[in-house]
């Protein structure tokens, strides 16, 4: 199993964001922090040339509702996509949850897991489609 899902953006990197933005925000989940981390090295004097941007976000209701019942939750969300360069092509994905929480013996956190790493997924690959 591979801890990430990743696919390839026929976009530019804005725009691959902005959709990407849009198709979550159209399953209920918002953007807490966008980090641009080109950005922030070069303000730190480091030669870097691709773009990397990485998004926090999380449906709050949902996160609300599994942090009540089991505060491990916490240790993957809020949820990280991953917006980035690579050979001139725009890359867009995250990690699994399903890879962090599959070695818990906690059935109904598996569950929550699986169902936003689906919703997650899905939202990337209606960023991705024409």
């Amino acid at each position: 199993m591979q801890f990430h899902y990743t696919v390839i953006s026929p976009y530019g990197t804005d725009e691959t964001v902005h959709r990407l933005e849009n198709a979550l925000q159209n399953d209920g989940f918002g953007i807490l922090w966008r980090f641009d981390v080109q950005d922030k090295l070069q303000e730190k004097g480091f030669t870097f040339t691709e773009t990397l941007q990485v998004l926090e976000v999380c449906n709050l209701e949902e996160t609300h509702r599994i942090l009540s019942e089991n505060m491990m939750a916490g240790y993957f969300l809020p949820c990280k996509i991953a917006i980035y360069t690579e050979r001139e092509q725009v890359h867009i994905g995250m990690p699994k949850p399903t890879a962090f929480i599959s070695t818990l013996d906690d059935n109904e956190l598996k569950a929550f897991a699986e169902s936003m790493e689906r919703r997650l997924a899905n939202a990337i690959d209606r960023t991705v489609r024409g």
